[in-house]
């Protein structure tokens, strides 16, 4: 072995470095210390809110501490070989217990064979490392949530704070941050305030929507549909409606909802035309309530009552609703009847029933059977020739006898049972007409018609 030379023995007693050996370990380790503590001194002196978050490096243990430092450290003692690197001249400060930051990074750093020199990398500013639980401002959060960046919706308890936080997160035209927003209102708010205030927010409403139908909750759709009944304002329940449209409900449930925007639309022009009472009728007969927000039976009737006979190009036509809502003919001819009836119009109830063959020939035909239509004929005091007309239009001879004794259309009861040639009966109806009077005349000469073929 050869001697060494004079320079290296010069070398190694007057540098301030060691040479490595085996049996260094404890002096090793106290100058990893005392370089961990230097790093950390020119680290920037951050709050300790990243404290509670543990980084775990490959090998399973955490990031920063003292054995994961000493092996970084060796393995660039080891990778490095015969480099070497600078003392750092600053007072040594308190370690940071779990810092994210090793002594690798700095080493490379200073060993690094390119030309330029690297800082170590440094924490991010104080604003941007607040703990999760920060006092963070509605506007902050949302920004946050945009960003990536961790963030807390559980403080906003109150129901101003979270409609605050609805707000700005709809001010960022962000849809992934509304709908997350709406998810955490969705858990913490009863569905009627959440409905009453998307209501008014059409924007997180329309991000609502889809959200529920991606889930398939069809029943707070139709929870949502119901709350239009706490509406007042016509307009906003107009509104609301439209709003509704665009809800994935079921085909029926659909067109039932589109019905209703559709009606309460009609409704608000039939009313604003209607309320200054220009027409002759309503001066005759003047309304007892707005039309707003009624059922279509009764908007219908309604209809019937005061714009009957107009064209069916206007939106207060009955021809007009009855299209529009596809309202049957036995529903249509049911309410038109009553309307008719109540105002003694009986030209226009006889238009309802009156059909033309192919002839040419007028004949009445009902689609709900006359026995309905002599009820509600008698029930708004129709006269006893229009009554009688209609009593004797029932086929059923049973039922026909029945309503004419019920009504005393007594020319159709004598007829009745001169159809049926029963004397008997003829006989004990006569007691119970004015004698002397015509149905008592008629009554008696049948009785005493010998062509007839009684039975009894």
């Amino acid at each position: 072995m050869s001697r060494a030379k004079p320079e290296d023995d010069e070398y190694w007693n007057s540098s301030k470095f060691s040479a490595f050996t085996f049996d260094d370990e404890d002096d090793e380790f106290t100058k990893m210390k005392e370089s961990k503590r230097a790093v950390n001194s020119i680290l920037v002196d951050d709050d300790d809110d990243d404290d509670d978050v543990e980084k775990v490096s490959w090998s399973g243990e955490p990031i920063g501490s003292i054995s994961w430092s000493v092996k970084e450290t060796a393995s660039s003692f080891r990778s490095s070989g015969e480099q070497s690197f600078p003392k750092i001249d600053t007072a040594p400060s308190l370690p940071k217990q779990g810092s994210g930051y090793s002594l690798s990074s700095l080493f490379k750093a200073f060993t690094d064979t390119s030309t330029r020199a690297y800082a170590p990398e440094l924490r991010k500013p104080k604003s941007e490392c607040k703990d999760y639980m920060s006092d963070w401002s509605p506007e902050e959060t949302v920004r946050r949530m945009r960003k990536g960046r961790a963030y807390s919706l559980e403080r906003f308890r109150s129901l101003q704070d979270k409609l605050l936080l609805l707000d700005e997160a709809v001010s960022l035209h962000d849809g992934n941050v509304i709908t997350a927003v709406l998810i955490y209102l969705k858990r913490s708010l009863s569905k009627e305030i959440l409905f009453r205030e998307l209501m008014v927010r059409e924007v997180a409403l329309r991000h609502y929507v889809h959200y529920l139908k991606e889930m398939g909750e069809q029943k707070l759709l139709l929870m949502q549909y119901k709350e239009h009944l706490n509406i007042k304002d016509e307009g906003r329940r107009r509104d609301f409606l439209k709003s509704c449209l665009s809800l994935p409900f079921s085909q029926d449930d659909a067109m039932h909802v589109q019905d209703h925007y559709t009606l309460l639309e009609r409704q608000i022009i039939i009313e604003a035309n209607d309320k200054r009472g220009e027409a002759e009728i309503f001066r005759k007969y003047p309304r007892k309530a707005s039309i707003l927000n009624m059922p279509l039976i009764t908007t219908l009737y309604y209809s019937c009552f005061y714009h009957y006979g107009e064209p069916e190009g206007t939106f207060s036509s009955p021809a007009n609703i009855r299209k529009t809502f596809r309202i049957s003919e036995k529903q249509y001819i049911l309410t038109a009847l009553g309307a008719r009836a109540k105002l003694k119009s009986w030209f226009d109830v006889d238009s309802l029933f009156n059909t033309k063959n192919w002839l040419g020939y007028t004949k009445k035909r009902s689609p709900i059977g006359f026995h309905r239509v002599v009820d509600i004929l008698q029930k708004n005091n129709a006269p006893a020739q229009v009554l009688q007309e209609y009593v004797n239009l029932i086929d059923d001879p049973e039922l026909r006898l029945s309503l004419a004794q019920k009504y005393k259309c007594h020319d159709i009861v004598i007829d009745t049972y001169k159809d049926l040639k029963d004397r008997q009966q003829l006989i004990v109806y006569q007691g119970k007409v004015e004698r002397g009077s015509h149905e008592d005349r008629k009554i008696e000469e049948l009785i005493n018609n010998m062509q007839i073929r009684w039975k009894n």
